[in-house]
């Protein structure tokens, strides 16, 4: 087992992916990127922006529902001021859904009008859905053309062809699979995505991931997981993430014979939850301030 922060996860098909996305871009009017809204930049694809180029696109920020509102503003808000359309979304719910149509002809009417005037109007709105695994993309596409035409697993790898699917009223999705990077820069990129489920756990050491978690917690959310795991503000002081994932599996009675603590059972626990929801609504990174325009 090796921890996030040294993780290279690259698997052929994703590489196919690129090479996928890059020769069907000519087939679409825009193209539909979804983040994470607990981490938002660092589960975009830094590749994306060359790949997609001058294409019009939107960003959804989904699972909005389990992210801080607060930090989801601030995120919207920074995307906004680089001329980027994001859209807080639950894709499971639906919610901030309805927005994306028409956020989307309004990003390419200046585009419809050119085309219009080389009499080249077009019926149909064409987008690509991008983004990494695990973090909506068959959840979004099912919840807008109310089938179950794209498989939904919790888990990274799971859609692995380009599909097209017919929305109605003149609309059009092409699903990619997802698509990881080959290397990850800024290890703290590796170590979030491994917090969210993108990158599968059985390569990973699920019990440093779980300590690296609950550091960040402590630093960040200290009253989530004092309430989650009944945990005082006085036991929580000085403790590294170590002992806080041992005090972890000793309030939730996860002992082995001697009293120990079966810490791989409560790396499990916490991780699970946080991927759940259960311990509160979190965001694990902070827009960088806007740039000042001259």
């Amino acid at each position: 087992m090796i921890d996030a922060q040294s993780i290279q996860w690259f698997p052929g098909h994703m590489a196919k992916t690129r090479r996928l996305m890059a020769e069907n871009l000519r087939l679409v009017d825009i193209v539909v990127e979804i983040a994470d809204a607990r981490i938002p930049q660092s589960s975009r694809n830094p590749e994306m922006d060359r790949i997609v180029g001058q294409k019009p696109r939107i960003i959804l920020l989904n699972k909005c529902d389990v992210a801080d509102p607060n930090l989801t503003v601030r995120w919207c808000d920074y995307y906004r001021s680089r001329q980027i359309v994001a859209i807080p979304t639950d894709c499971k719910s639906g919610r901030g859904l309805n927005e994306l149509i028409p956020g989307a002809r309004q990003a390419l009417d200046e585009v419809m009008r050119r085309r219009e005037k080389k009499g080249m109007s077009q019926k149909l709105l064409r987008m690509m859905v991008v983004g990494i695994p695990n973090v909506g993309k068959s959840s979004l596409i099912n919840k807008l053309s109310g089938s179950k035409c794209a498989k939904v697993e919790d888990r990274p790898g799971v859609t692995r062809g380009k599909q097209w699917v017919s929305l109605g009223d003149g609309v059009e999705l092409l699903d990619m699979p997802g698509v990881l990077w080959p290397k990850f820069d800024d290890k703290l990129v590796g170590e979030r995505l491994a917090f969210i489920g993108s990158i599968k756990d059985d390569i990973l050491d699920i019990e440093h991931l779980a300590m690296r978690f609950l550091q960040d917690m402590a630093e960040n959310y200290p009253q989530l997981i004092a309430a989650r795991y009944n945990i005082t503000q006085e036991e929580m002081e000085g403790k590294d993430g170590y002992d806080l994932l041992e005090l972890v599996g000793r309030k939730r009675g996860m002992l082995q014979s001697g009293g120990v603590v079966n810490t791989e059972r409560a790396a499990i626990t916490v991780m699970d939850e946080f991927r759940g929801g259960k311990l509160g609504r979190i965001t694990l990174e902070k827009p960088p301030y806007p740039e000042k325009k001259e």
